[in-house]
């Protein structure tokens, strides 16, 4: 198609006079005729003339001339000319500033680019190939994962390529750049591994059997890579080698069931049902303070950066000034529950704490002044975990909320457990949650946050081994640690999981409960201490407030579940199916007597 600018008016000395000029579209074959008229001879003497004025000229006086001259240009002149510059304006910079011995500064300027990026820059040309290679980019690359993302970090320490990292040991050296560029794709099968496992409900399992010999049941734990530290209901506090899975330690003191802890390098701080909480020396053991303030059984804690908050079923929280484990004084009392408040947790912005009044409550850390309430749950609240702008919370009206702490908006609603939801722990990825069902689900966060998600795809997947009620879990990027009624401690290993040959797939699909599963499969979760957690609230009469059974939120009302953790050991698996559930179900049915002979009552109800 013949295009839309013209060329300029040419006229014809020879033609008659009486024609008008004529106005031509460009046309190429015209531009030959005229070359063949001997044209070009004048053009190409003027055209010197033409140079020799323009270098006398100054640089500014060259730069206007032309200025002048692209003015008087046509559009299509304009494409020939950019065309003509493109080439002259771009710059291999990173061939270049080598040569200027800037080695250094092309390697720093490729270091910021990410993994495709950096295969794409290797095939630009051999000296791009080895700025990235005597740079040692893909190894910078890994590094910097390494140091940015836990799931790089925990990976590089499992798999043991962490020592080809960073600075070498004093004599060692460290492989050639081709090395780092065969290892990083292996990284991303594995992460990728990882992933699908989770997703397929794909694991290891490890039991321990804490055999307690009064009461059974395990409260609460935490966990690391050496050890898990765990509270149980015959009092004690016990510690687990996680190489042997042998009690390495046991902390005795409590004279009530230990419902909730934490531990760091220094120190593990403990709440009971005696009403005290202790502190003890994470070394040796030993306890070394025991703090004095709540009437009733202290539910849940949290400490960090110096202070410390309880809750208790007095209905109260208690912010504590923490010196050293020997000074912790109290700063500031909050009152403000209709009920026990089951669990807290804080940041440097807000104390959030839940209740078995249905309610979350948000007061400020600083000045320990009350800031909003969270209204939302149809019973009381068991669990909940505040980071950043999102709160999620379990209750006993077995679902799960997500708020935004800032404007109180509950975000979205999570149904899939059948009985109370006990615990529930998320990360940037995932939210896992255990109930007094036995059962352990995953759920995608990054769906749940998205409104136009369905709900039948936000469960990925239901774990079911515990045969009784769970009550404490943590996870990570490979693992979940869960404990529960049935004096288990269990470990879902998601790093490495080989199935048996002949292992059906998964059953069940996304949302999908664990009776169709092989056993073990399903989702991470996380951790709660053997009291209620966070919840959210629904503003009503105080009569209302609180159904009959939350003014005894815990203390041990948790204990004696008459329920499929008492069904042969033959069957452990056929628990959740027994009719007892199916009674719980439909509570409408029956008197509320009846109910009460069917399962012991729940202190979150």
């Amino acid at each position: 198609m013949l295009g839309m600018e013209t060329d300029k008016i040419i006229e014809d000395s020879s033609s008659d006079s009486q024609y008008p000029p004529i106005t031509c579209l460009y046309d190429p074959a015209r531009k030959k005729e005229l070359s063949a008229l001997g044209l070009p001879g004048a053009y190409a003497s003027e055209r010197e003339a033409c140079l020799k004025l323009f270098e006398r000229w100054s640089e500014r006086d060259q730069v206007e001339f032309v200025e002048h001259l692209l003015s008087r240009m046509c559009h299509y002149q304009h494409g020939h000319v950019n065309s003509f510059l493109k080439p002259m304006l771009q710059r291999d910079f990173i061939s270049l500033l080598p040569k200027k011995g800037l080695d250094h500064v092309a390697e720093s300027i490729l270091s910021y680019l990410d993994a495709d990026s950096l295969c794409a820059a290797e095939l630009v040309c051999k000296e791009w190939y080895r700025v990235i290679s005597e740079g040692m980019l893909w190894k910078k690359l890994i590094e910097r994962k390494v140091r940015t993302d836990s799931l790089w970090r925990g990976l590089a320490e499992r798999r043991g390529w962490i020592q080809y990292l960073f600075k070498p040991k004093p004599g060692d050296s460290h492989p050639n750049h081709k090395f780092y560029r065969t290892l990083f794709p292996k990284i991303i099968l594995d992460i990728d591994s990882i992933e699908n496992n989770w997703r397929m409900g794909r694991h290891n399992l490890q039991r321990i059997n804490c055999r307690s010999e009064n009461s059974k049941g395990v409260y609460c734990l935490q966990y690391d890579d050496q050890k898990i530290v765990s509270g149980l209901r015959d009092n004690t506090i016990k510690i687990w080698n996680r190489s042997t899975l042998q009690c390495v330690k046991v902390l005795t003191g409590h004279t009530g069931s230990v419902l909730c802890l934490q531990y760091d390098d220094k120190v593990i701080i403990s709440g009971s049902s005696d009403s005290t909480v202790r502190v003890w020396d994470v070394a040796s053991g030993e306890m070394v303070n025991t703090l004095i303030h709540h009437c009733e059984a202290v539910l849940h804690l949290r400490f960090n950066n110096g202070l410390m908050v309880t809750c208790s079923k007095d209905r109260s929280i208690a912010v504590w000034d923490m010196t050293s484990p020997a000074e912790i004084t109290l700063r500031r009392v909050l009152v403000g529950h209709r009920a026990a408040v089951n669990v807290v947790d804080f940041d440097e912005r807000y104390i959030v704490s839940a209740s078995g009044d249905r309610t979350i409550k948000v007061w400020n850390t600083s000045t320990c002044e009350f800031v909003r309430t969270l209204n939302g749950h149809k019973r009381g609240i068991a669990c909940l975990q505040y980071r950043d702008r999102l709160v999620v919370s379990g209750s006993s009206d077995n679902t799960i909320r997500l708020w935004d702490i800032e404007c109180g908006a509950c975000m979205r609603v999570l149904e899939g457990h059948e009985e109370l939801v006990r615990c529930i722990r998320f990360d940037n990825k995932r939210i896992v949650s255990g109930a007094y069902d036995g059962k352990i689900k995953v759920w995608d966060l990054i769906a749940a946050l998205d409104p136009r998600a369905p709900a039948s795809m936000l469960c990925l997947r239901t774990l079911v081994e515990h045969t009784g009620r769970v009550f404490r879990l943590q996870f990570d990027e490979f693992q979940i640690v869960s404990s529960s009624h049935d004096d288990t401690i269990l470990i879902w290993d998601f790093l490495d999981c080989t199935p048996p040959e002949g292992t059906p797939p998964p059953q069940g699909g996304p949302g999908g409960g664990g009776g169709g599963q092989p056993p073990g499969v399903g989702p991470p979760s996380l951790p709660y201490h053997g009291s209620g957690a966070m919840g959210g609230h629904r503003s009503r009469m105080l009569g209302s407030l609180m159904d009959p059974p939350n003014n005894s939120l815990f203390h041990d009302g948790l204990q004696q579940p008459q329920s499929p953790p008492q069904q042969p050991p033959a069957a452990p698996q056929q628990a959740p199916q027994q009719p007892q559930p199916q009674q719980q179900d439909s509570p409408q049915a029956q008197p509320p007597v009846a109910r009460q002979q069917n399962r012991s009552p729940s202190p979150f109800e």
